[in-house]
């Protein structure tokens, strides 16, 4: 795709617009979804980053917003080196983080740059003025750092049953009296101040110790775990490829009916259990059967998960951005095709 033009959103903060090269129609994305982006930033290979779509796409432009972070590699080339014009490579909207149809209540939480993914939501919401009421909660440092601020104001604007909340945790002298703008940090009675209803679906983006509070919260209001869903923006730590330090649970063989396709072996764990359709993919067998194994984006993109294949035959339920080396796979988007060992 190509850069039609990238738009500052606060210092820190710029909005890139990628169109088509030839004007075919791109594909739709749900609002919640992200892109990846591969980049020539100067070292021995290409980097890929991710990037939430921070706005609902049209037929030819999609719109990424990023962050510059003074240590990273590729936050910095966007806002130093990339222009209009430049051709940069896409792969199709992916992710899971996606806002549902339904009738419930709508709350869409996010702490700086993770408004990206809620704010596509919003997008969507508004275009089609959605009758649910929907609370949109965001905290950040100060009004200058504050991406996004009038858009979604407006997009608000256009809903039956909008409320808007907005934290600012920086020190220093009030804002203008205003009464949806609060100088702390969320807590768990400012939340419950807000009258979310219990029966809500919440949208939840942010650094990892602001989810672990905010979910939290949420549960303490009387959210059910299963509504609260989150997207987390951050890098995990270096690890061995799919493995993690042994967990304190015992692994044993999944819950419910025994699946009747190709057994699984998972090496380091001495499991072995029968397929089951039930289960999205061979990741979502390793945490059933609670074996230790990492993941991050669970749609082929990060390889977090990669792992090796000992024996057999494995199909792609989602095609990964790129294939892992020979003798490897990504458990988070694949399946069994024969019986399979596994490095786990």
């Amino acid at each position: 795709m190509r850069v039609a033009r990238i738009v500052p959103e606060t210092p820190t903060v710029s909005s890139i617009y990628l169109g088509t090269t030839d004007g075919t129609r791109l594909p739709e994305a749900h609002p919640g979804q992200y892109l990846s982006i591969r980049l020539a930033t100067g070292g021995t290979a290409p980097a890929v980053r991710s990037y939430s779509l921070s706005s609902a796409p049209t037929a030819d432009t999609y719109r990424i917003s990023v962050k510059h972070e003074p240590q990273g590699k590729v936050s910095s080339y966007i806002h130093t080196a990339l222009r209009p014009g430049d051709l940069v490579d896409i792969a199709c909207p992916r992710g899971t983080f996606v806002l549902q149809e339904g009738t419930r209540p709508i709350v869409l939480i996010s702490a700086g740059i993770g408004a990206t993914p809620v704010l596509a939501m919003l997008h969507r919401l508004a275009a089609t003025t959605d009758p649910r009421p929907v609370w949109w909660i965001h905290t950040t440092h100060d009004r200058a750092h504050h991406a996004f601020a009038d858009e979604a104001h407006a997009l608000l604007a256009q809903l039956p049953h909008a409320h808007e909340h907005i934290y600012y945790t920086a020190e220093t002298a009030p804002h203008p009296e205003d009464p949806h703008i609060s100088w702390e940090r969320p807590t768990a009675p400012s939340l419950a101040a807000l009258g979310i209803p219990t029966d809500a679906d919440a949208y939840l983006c942010g650094p990892p110790a602001f989810m672990d509070d905010l979910r939290g919260f949420l549960r303490e209001h009387g959210l059910s775990p299963e509504r609260i869903h989150t997207e987390q923006f951050s890098a995990l730590p270096a690890i061995n490829p799919g493995v993690t330090p042994t967990a304190a649970i015992q692994p044993h063989q999944p819950p419910g009916p025994t699946g009747t396709g190709p057994l699984v072996t998972f090496a380091r764990s001495s499991i072995t259990t029968p397929w089951s359709p039930a289960h999205a993919s061979l990741l979502d067998l390793a945490e059933a059967c609670d074996i230790p194994t990492r993941w991050s984006c669970r749609t082929g993109v990060c390889h977090t998960c990669i792992t090796h294949l000992v024996a057999g035959d494995i199909t792609y339920t989602t095609p990964p951005l790129e294939r892992p080396e020979p003798g490897t796979i990504l458990v988070c988007c694949s399946e069994p095709a024969s019986e399979v060992v596994l490095d786990l």
